[in-house]
């Protein structure tokens, strides 16, 4: 670094303020208002682009004077939902002015203020974000392996998106990154195990991914478009911390510049409210994703949060679950023991077993016992010495890279370079240390990560590194780090072996009893934690409109009823979105929460099938009995039962008897959040039924009527569901070249998935009629399946170029039964939407 810039800070990227750049991206318009007269206070310099208004002429005045009162109502109705989640509220394909054009929109609120972003509406504006994203994560979910997870996970977001790139990007405990996953468009320079250094992401950059699930930027080179007045009467420019317009650093923009990308979107991965990663998104050219299309994205950013969370917590779980068996069985055999070092000394390599290390040593009443790979024993005790000097916490501590601190590590690091630090006693200081070898290993830097910037053209600051290179760093003398859940059952370790020992010693009775008050508090912590991951029960729904809840806790209660919807909505649509079992409700509730107790749950009395708006609305009651149940009632105490006890009135209402039994005590709630209106309201004011509950001291009871139109009785003949019909497919081999025609690419990659499981080897995809016809010519299919309906033609010039060729192929239709066919193709066999495996399957085998 030369004279002339020697004072530039590498850290100068963290300081800059990102969220005050007094700008906006200008594919959109930006309005503040005051509260609660709706004054306009501020607007984007382009706003006049829009609403054919100059910026000057707006302030002061009215919204009313520029949007449509219906807007206004609409934007004040959502200001609701801002208030009770803190989040920017969504609005899609809205009329603000007379024009014929409709805006998508976001507001969140600001002390005094509201903040209103808007953008035209994409031409595809019937986007179901819902269904898009449930789609996604229903091919994804099944995956145990994050790293295949990750892999499929860009892939589904790359098809949402359009983006040229998509990368998985995982944080290490050190703020840098590494590109675990990646889809990219053919042809482009994978990144894939490339790591990016902490300065990449400057810290207030994190702090804003941890707020905002998303950002946009759809073209580098777009000229910002500045909120006047720059200043408020205060002095302070406007917070764009929650704005989805808001302007890009100039940094940022040149380190994107260097890179070669164009546009790039981000949307946020999250573990705990923590940044524990990025969908890193990146296009050659301009790119602007949809409003609606980016909400999706971002509910799948959110979805992948909890499922990657979950893989986690379930790996950690068995870890600790094991972990405690063996304490367990330790303590026991530590307690028949008269000496408990000697005991802990002859048990060593046992306890090593608790822990993933590949060494013990032991340093108790002067004495030095080691087992696996450790330092030597003269080592040993010299290292023990620096611990004893060096240390001032009284609880465990971990070190990756011992070397860093013990310089004279140097000489055993091939054997022990990391280790955990367990201290035993208060004076003489004993200790019990974890060893972990050394791993060393070449990490690929995308670009040298100690030269990450140098001074440039933006004056006494840092300009972004111009070369992404791979640069090669071989990294020595440390371990892998050792995780929270090491750190944990360590914790635990080491209150049972304090516990043995106090029990030997001259310690005081209150010693004993404070050491056991925190081997409890510790024992009971592990239990909350595992039994939180692995009940499927994630929050309570009446506990969503708290405001103290975070929003990863209120992503868990919204992830928890999306999936009891999405239970229900799969027994729907399996009768072609027909009525639905009542009894096929129960037992997908009760397998989902109970597993294999879900018998804890008995039914009497006649079933019925009800229909679709009826059946939703019982799932989302269903739903929230069976988790304040598991949460608190009969279902959490192993004793308890349920009983849903069912009947038909004489108008052929259907009655549904809820008794709990067996489980602990029952008092009236204080307080009725949502979850107690969702029982007691919603079937009364979705169906016009009656929901009636009652704390008994027993157990809780609940009686509920659906009206008889919503209900399909059934006779004794049908009260048992019969499995389907098995369709014997012909003597012929299935199809290998298979031609598929979707205009939808999602549904089309996951009928491709689902060709080929059945057997197809080689699926191609055509989204029109051209091209479909030129893939006939170019090779004659064996099979084809057909999409009635492609947008604003059908399928059906492509069905009879095949009938004309003798080639079979079935349609694919989304519509019901009735829909019109021509008379020669009338016969043909038709696969309704949503599709399954299974019925892709099947038709290929029945094929004529």
């Amino acid at each position: 670094m030369t004279a002339a810039n020697a004072s530039v800070d590498p850290s100068s990227c963290d300081r800059e303020p990102i969220h005050l750049l007094g700008a906006i991206q200008p594919f959109g318009f930006l309005i503040a208002v005051s509260t609660p007269d709706w004054l306009v206070q501020r607007v984007s310099a382009n706003v006049g682009d829009w609403l054919k208004v100059a910026p000057a002429d707006m302030l002061g005045r009215g919204l009313l004077d520029f949007i449509h009162v219906d807007a206004i109502h609409t934007l004040r109705n959502q200001l609701q939902i801002v208030n009770v989640t803190g989040t920017a509220a969504r609005l899609f394909g809205i009329r603000i002015d007379d024009s014929p054009r409709r805006f998508d929109m976001a507001v969140h609120t600001q002390p005094g203020q509201v903040v209103i972003e808007c953008e035209l509406s994409a031409a595809d504006s019937s986007v179901n974000a819902s269904a898009l994203v449930r789609g996604m994560m229903n091919r994804v979910q099944g995956m145990r392996d994050p790293s295949t997870l990750s892999c499929n996970a860009a892939r589904e977001l790359r098809a949402l998106t359009g983006f040229d790139r998509v990368m998985v990007y995982r944080f290490a405990p050190d703020e840098s990154g590494e590109v675990i996953a990646e889809s990219t468009d053919a042809g482009i320079e994978s990144f894939l195990g490339l790591h990016y250094p902490a300065s990449d992401i400057p810290r207030q950059a994190r702090l804003l991914y941890e707020r905002n699930w998303l950002r946009i930027i759809p073209d580098i080179e777009a000229v910002p478009s500045p909120i006047q007045p720059t200043l408020d009467s205060a002095g302070k420019p406007l917070d764009l911390s929650h704005s989805v317009l808001r302007s890009v650093s100039p940094i940022h923009i040149e380190y994107l510049r260097n890179m070669g990308v164009r546009a790039s979107m981000s949307v946020s991965i999250l573990r705990e409210g923590r940044l524990w990663g990025l969908f890193a998104c990146h296009h050659y050219s301009p790119l602007h994703v949809s409003f609606e299309r980016r909400t999706a994205a971002e509910l799948f950013g959110q979805m992948f949060s909890l499922l990657m969370e979950n893989r986690e917590r379930e790996a950690e779980s068995g870890y600790e679950n094991r972990a405690r068996e063996l304490n367990d069985r330790l303590v026991q055999a530590l307690t028949g023991e008269d000496n408990r070092a000697q005991g802990i000394a002859r048990r060593l390599g046992d306890i090593a077993t608790q822990l993933n290390c590949d060494g013990i040593g032991l340093s108790i009443d002067g004495k030095v016992t080691l087992h696996g790979m450790t330092p030597e024993p003269r080592q040993f005790v010299d290292l023990i010495e620096h611990i004893r000097a060096s240390t001032t916490t009284s609880g465990n501590h971990a070190i990756n890279a011992i070397r860093a601190d013990y310089p004279q590590a140097s000489e055993f690091q091939g054997r022990s370079a990391g280790m955990l630090v367990m201290p035993l006693s208060r004076l003489p200081r004993d200790y019990l240390v974890f060893f972990r070898r050394e791993v060393a290993h070449t990490v690929t830097w995308a670009g040298d990560p100690n030269k990450p910037v140098v001074a440039g053209p933006l004056g006494d600051r840092l300009t972004p590194r111009k070369s992404f290179e791979s640069w090669r760093e071989t990294v020595s003398g440390q371990a892998v780090p050792w995780s929270a859940a090491d750190l944990r059952i360590a914790n635990a370790l080491r209150m049972s072996l304090l516990e043995a020992i106090l029990r030997q010693s001259d310690q005081s009775e209150e010693a004993r009893r404070r050491a056991m008050q925190r081997q409890d508090l510790l024992i009971a912590e592990l239990n909350h934690r595992v039994r939180n991951i692995l009940s499927l029960i994630r929050g309570l729904i009446n506990q969503s409109h708290d405001p103290n809840l975070s929003s990863v806790q209120f992503m868990d209660v919204v992830g928890s009823r999306l999936q009891a919807l999405a239970r229900a909505h799969d027994l729907i649509t399996a009768d072609h979105w027909g009525p639905a079992l009542f009894s096929a409700l129960i037992d997908s509730e009760a397998g989902a929460y109970l597993s294999g107790d879900a018998m804890r749950i008995q039914r009497a009395g006649p079933d019925a099938r009800l229909q679709p708006q009826a059946f939703n609305v019982l799932a989302l009651v269903i739903h929230e009995l069976i988790t304040n149940s598991t949460k608190y009632g009969a279902l959490s105490d192993r004793r308890g039962t349920v009983t849903v006890a069912t009947q038909l009135d004489e108008s052929a209402n259907f009655i549904i008897d809820w008794r709990e039994r067996d489980g602990p005590p029952v008092q009236t709630p204080k307080r009725r959040g949502f979850g107690s209106a969702v029982i007691e309201r919603t079937i009364p004011y979705d169906i016009k039924g009656e929901a009636q509950i009652d704390f008994e001291p027993l157990g809780v009871h609940a009686r509920f009527l659906i009206p008889s139109t919503y209900v399909q009785c059934m006779d004794k003949a049908a009260a048992q569901p019969t499995a389907a019909a098995t369709i014997a497919p012909d003597e012929l081999p299935i199809p290998q070249d298979v031609l598929l025609v979707e205009d939808n690419l999602i549904i089309a990659l996951d009928a491709v998935d689902a060709l080929r499981k059945a057997g197809a080897r080689d699926v191609r995809p055509a989204s029109n009629v051209s091209a479909a016809l030129g893939m006939i010519e170019e090779r004659q299919p064996e099979f084809a399946v057909l999409d009635v309906n492609l947008g604003i033609e059908n399928s059906f010039e492509v069905a009879n170029r095949l009938l004309a060729l003798g080639v079979p192929f079935a349609f694919m239709t989304g519509y019901g039964e009735n829909e019109a066919f021509p008379d020669e193709l009338a016969h043909v066999p038709r696969i309704r939407k949503p599709f399954t495996q299974q019925s892709l399957a099947a038709v290929l085998g029945r094929r004529r």
